[in-house]
């Protein structure tokens, strides 16, 4: 990933990294805590901490596909989903075949009403809320990290 800009951006303005790169929808679901907003992170299938995303789906608007991947990734039931990206960063997907490939992932604030305990990938994935701050620290992708560094 050394070649990858890892930039963010946050707006309207999309920052095109590269123009080759994939593009996928995350969500940032937010709650008020204790100290500030909280943010609910998820387990990929690789075992890192990271928001609930995935790919564009026919059929739905890129609010509607945060949304539902907020629902299947991390139980978010019921929740406000900007209209617009409030940002996004730049990662790098890693496919099941070795393959590694930029990706550009606009994210869309969902602020969350209600969870369930059931949802469609909850055997799959642990999901955790916690400060902004502590999120910062749990995330290891440079992107995302830079990402939520310029919300706090």
């Amino acid at each position: 990933m050394s070649n990858l800009d890892r930039s963010f951006w946050t707006g309207r303005e999309v920052r095109v990294a590269d123009p080759t790169a994939i593009t996928q929808v995350g969500a940032l679901c937010l709650r008020d805590g204790k100290d500030g907003k909280d943010v609910l992170l998820v387990k990929s299938s690789r075992g890192r901490w990271i928001v609930p995303k995935g790919w564009p789906m026919d059929g739905h608007t890129d609010a509607e596909t945060a949304k539902i991947e907020a629902w299947e990734e991390a139980g978010v039931h019921k929740g406000k989903v900007s209209k617009a990206p409030i940002g996004g960063y730049v990662t790098e997907k890693r496919f099941d075949d070795g393959r590694r490939v930029p990706c550009h992932v606009s994210v869309y604030r969902i602020d969350v009403k209600e969870m369930t305990k059931t949802y469609p990938e909850a055997g799959l994935r642990k999901r955790k809320w916690m400060p902004l701050k502590k999120a910062i620290k749990k995330v290891d992708d440079l992107g995302l990290k830079a990402f939520l560094g310029a919300l706090a």
